[in-house]
């Protein structure tokens, strides 16, 4: 086993691992409790309940845990900086947010959650856990994606433990849609097998859409299968590293009709491009996730 910390004093503005986990932006990281997406989130200076959250990429089961001054990792592997990829721990969250919009409910959010970081998930999973989103809460998501890790993932032992990988491509694409039927994910089932499918044959790969411009970026991905323009966002900014996304969701166009309803201009196209100006341009994803996981907590 390997083991480790990561000073919280490295950690240009902190860390919320809580709320970075468990803001509707990752499916992949689970709580050791089993309590993720439960409402159970449990507050940042209540160091001595914590949770532990672990991860299981490439095979690597990594659990990480927060304490006052660090966070404490182990693994089957050394994981320092796996984490600091996969947690955007180089992130330096006063710099991003120095020119912030001055605006109330930015304010107000940023306050609530601070430390709240964006993730970079594998991109595979990442596509997946979001083609599972549709119109579904965030719970039944993360349970969803949990699903397919128990069922179709391979098992991994670690400390006397059982855990599950994400499927690969060719692990999905061999299922069927009824056995997804099965495992809930309704009429999301045929979209998943589907973009599996096209993955495993080498027709597309969501990572194709990395280097292209923003908006090329976006359209790349909408060739999956089960992905529209949503989708695709929550794909860029939660995977891909592009952070003026804004996957303009349920929430996010309830903002938009609340608190700026300048920005609606009848396309999806055209109010995210007016939303992501009103929220700082380069980094209004990072504005955009912290709005939208103090709106859906409030």
């Amino acid at each position: 086993m390997h083991s480790g910390r990561i000073p919280l004093a490295d950690v240009a503005g902190g860390i919320d691992l809580a709320a970075t986990l468990e803001s509707g932006q990752s499916y992949l990281w689970r709580r050791e409790d089993g309590d993720a997406y439960a409402g159970a989130v449990t507050s940042d200076a209540d160091f001595e309940t914590h949770p532990w959250y672990y991860a299981v990429p490439d095979g690597e089961v990594v659990r990480v845990r927060k304490t006052p001054d660090a966070l404490v990792w182990e693994s089957t592997t050394d994981a320092h900086d796996r984490l600091v990829d996969r947690l955007r721990l180089d992130d330096d969250l006063p710099a991003i947010f120095a020119d912030a919009p001055a605006l109330e409910l930015v304010d107000d959010a940023l306050e609530a959650f601070e430390g709240l970081r964006l993730v970079r998930d594998p991109a595979f999973g990442c596509l997946i856990s979001f083609i599972c989103s549709t119109q579904m809460r965030v719970e039944r998501i993360h349970e969803m994606v949990s699903n397919l890790a128990r069922e179709y993932g391979d098992a991994v032992q670690f400390q006397g433990e059982t855990y599950h990988t994400f499927p690969t491509p060719p692990q999905l694409a061999a299922t069927t849609e009824g056995a997804l039927r099965d495992l809930g994910l309704g009429y999301r089932a045929p979209y998943v097998h589907r973009t599996a499918e096209m993955v495993a044959d080498g027709d597309a790969h969501p990572d194709d859409a990395r280097g292209l411009a923003y908006e090329d970026a976006r359209d790349e991905l909408t060739g999956f299968v089960g992905v529209g323009d949503k989708v695709a966002d929550c794909i860029l900014l939660f995977s891909l590293g592009y952070l003026e996304a804004i996957p303009l969701d349920t929430w996010m166009q309830t903002v938009v009709a609340d608190h700026y309803p300048e920005c609606e201009k009848g396309s999806y196209a055209e109010t995210s491009r007016a939303l992501r100006a009103t929220f700082g341009g380069e980094y209004a994803g990072y504005v955009q996730t912290y709005v939208f996981h103090h709106l859906r907590t409030a």
